[in-house]
């Protein structure tokens, strides 16, 4: 297990998270975040997101997520479904929403939690489905990989547990 996998686990361990994460789907690709550090070869594709903070609101904590993640101002479109993540240490609940781009330009971002040394994220850009199922399926965030198309993460609803 890598040195950064450990500080992951240190940091985000034990403990129950509430995450927002936002799906941004333009002409047929969605928009995820390469992650470093996490996934089981410590690899990691995702839809933007991440942790709320206390007294933030669900609406809030996305658009601070997704400036940090990936340089895009956004609008809450609906709510989706909520995802149960739990790979021990790992536990979390994800609240996923339909998101528009709004402003901003596409960046790679940061994550603020971890130090410059010990930064996580690796790429930020749009992917179609061909790229999507060239990537190895643990390397997917569970919500990916399954789909059919881009759009069809958008018909899910519900609560979904994959450990």
């Amino acid at each position: 297990m890598s040195e950064l996998n450990e500080k992951v686990k240190a940091l985000y361990g034990h403990k129950l998270r509430v995450r927002v994460c936002g799906i941004c789907i333009e002409e047929g690709r969605i928009l995820l975040v390469h992650h470093k550090g996490l996934g089981h070869d410590n690899s990691l594709w995702a839809p933007p997101g991440g942790g709320m903070d206390y007294g933030e609101d669900a609406e809030q904590a996305l658009k601070r997520e997704f400036l940090e993640e990936t340089g895009l101002e956004i609008s809450l479109e609906r709510f989706l479904f909520v995802h149960e993540y739990l790979d021990p240490p790992l536990h979390g609940i994800e609240l996923f929403f339909e998101v528009k781009r709004t402003g901003g330009l596409l960046k790679k971002g940061y994550d603020p939690e971890m130090s410059k040394e010990d930064q996580v994220i690796t790429e930020t850009g749009f992917k179609d489905l061909q790229a999507l199922k060239s990537q190895a399926p643990h390397s997917l965030h569970y919500v990916l990989q399954q789909i059919n198309s881009t759009n069809s993460i958008l018909n899910q609803s519900g609560y979904f547990k994959f450990h």
